[in-house]
């Protein structure tokens, strides 16, 4: 079984708005309701549980079911970082899985994301441990230790930016929030990260520039400027 983890709690403080980035309307619908549509249209898809705050809950389920989502088995709180949330994620899912089952996390800020991008990461978490969707840096990247000078120069073609969703076998990486600390937990900035340090194989798929995710006033522009050449 897949089931798709949609973080749905990030209060979006660098957007600037009067609401949480995820739930910005864009032609009369909020924005996670473009990322939801896609993971239930996806045949590979079984189940989604939503990590949302208490106090948008009701918007959510609201719009999930004028949209026509079917696939949502739960609702779980938003964490106080977003690997917390992840965890209440996880927890949500626990009881009803398997063995070989792969979770899915993806961010409702990312509506644009593609059926190939979703379908090659539960493949790459079937044959590995985990997958996560990722693009070549395009720009040359400098490491600095004091943000003055420049301290260490980086290799771009062995550099990638990683995108969402990110897979995993769902009782290894369980099993690692449940062993790890609190704090170690609050320290994770991406999905893969606490994975990877604890020994799970994560490997890399074909990510899309078109595959950005909703941060700023330039971002939503972006992505209501693509809505209107597909429609």
């Amino acid at each position: 079984m897949n089931t798709a983890i949609i973080l749905a709690g990030g209060v979006g403080s660098r957007m600037g708005a009067d609401r949480p980035k995820q739930f910005l309307m864009v032609e009369d619908k909020p924005i996670i309701s473009y990322c939801l549509k896609i993971f239930q249209n996806h045949s590979e898809i079984d189940n989604i549980v939503i990590v949302v705050s208490e106090e948008w809950q009701s918007f959510v389920e609201e719009n999930a079911k004028e949209c026509g989502i079917t696939k949502i088995c739960g609702y779980a709180p938003a964490g106080k970082t977003r690997q917390h949330s992840i965890y209440n994620g996880l927890k949500c899912i626990d009881k009803n899985a398997g063995d070989t089952d792969v979770v899915i996390v993806h961010d409702a800020a990312r509506p644009l994301v593609s059926d190939q991008i979703i379908s090659d990461c539960i493949k790459g978490a079937t044959e590995f441990d985990g997958a996560m969707p990722v693009i070549s840096v395009k720009d040359t990247v400098y490491q600095s230790a004091d943000g003055k000078k420049i301290g260490c120069l980086l290799k771009r073609s062995e550099l990638f930016a990683g995108q969402a969703p990110e897979s995993f076998n769902f009782k290894k990486y369980y099993k690692i929030h449940n062993e790890v600390s609190d704090e170690e937990i609050g320290l994770t900035a991406g999905s893969s990260e606490i994975a990877y340090r604890h020994g799970m194989e994560i490997t890399m798929v074909k990510g899309s520039e078109r595959n950005l995710k909703i941060t700023t006033q330039e971002d939503l522009k972006t992505f209501e400027t693509i809505l209107k050449g597909v429609n």
